[in-house]
């Protein structure tokens, strides 16, 4: 069922707000052989409308906590708390449907269908998230190719677009049910500099219209220009930073 205009506003959040509190975030990984920790008593606060990174080398626990964050996977122990809405006392189902409501997910290879153009592919995002009424598709989809500089290529084929226009396909993609966060792995971590740089600067952009957006990225040059962000490694925060503070 489509949202109405005044459910889809209570998913935002006033600039600076906090959108996400996290709390002293566990995440185990148990064997019969042995127990690995992953992430361990993380707690941090996303602030709304920021340009947020999660930052850190390899192995550092970056994309478990991004899952985290996206409800894709679950805590061991510890809390995430979404505009006032705890995550682990929803169901699987209920899960789901928060996801396609309030997160849009970029994967740095893009993970486009091959066989569907650019638009095709905002369409089907549009009718798995059930947020926009359907008789709006195909003007929203065209809408959002054209924020992204992409409107004129609606029906391209993955294959005829170069690796950063099909990363703004994905970026379109992910905005097209109006989530309020957009969570980034590694972004521009599959481009070229001159392409990385379009990239990241329309993810900055987003954040001005009114958009909140994780990152995650090894990159720290990257990383210096969030507005928020946390360092990891080895699974733990050994560094924290926000400009409003």
């Amino acid at each position: 069922m489509a949202l109405s205009l005044a459910q889809r506003a209570e998913l935002h959040a006033p600039a600076g707000a906090p959108l996400i509190q996290v709390e002293r975030l566990s995440r185990v990984i148990a064997t019969r052989a042995q127990s690995v920790t992953i992430l361990e008593d993380i707690t941090f606060t996303v602030p709304a409308q920021s340009l947020f990174a999660v930052n850190g080398p390899s192995g550092s626990g970056k994309s478990t906590l991004l899952n985290l964050l996206t409800g894709i996977d679950r805590p061991t122990s510890g809390r995430i708390t979404f505009s006032g809405r705890e995550m682990r006392k929803m169901s699987e189902n209920k899960l789901a449907r928060w996801r396609g409501q309030h997160v849009g997910v970029v994967f740095q290879f893009f993970q486009l269908l091959p066989t569907l153009t650019a638009q095709e592919n905002i369409l089907l995002a549009l009718e798995l998230g059930g947020v926009i009424p359907r008789k709006e598709w195909r003007a929203h989809a065209d809408e959002t190719l054209r924020l992204v500089g992409l409107g004129e290529y609606a029906k391209r084929l993955p294959s005829a677009l170069s690796g950063g226009q099909q990363q703004r396909v994905a970026i379109a993609r992910a905005l097209a049910n109006d989530p309020p966060v957009l969570v980034a792995d590694e972004p521009t971590g599959n481009l070229d500099s001159k392409t990385a740089e379009q990239v990241f600067t329309l993810l900055e952009e987003l954040t001005q219209r009114g958009k909140t957006v994780i990152y995650v990225t090894h990159d720290p040059r990257l990383a210096a220009r969030a507005t928020a962000r946390v360092e990891l490694l080895d699974g733990r925060i050994v560094n924290r930073f926000n400009a409003d503070e």
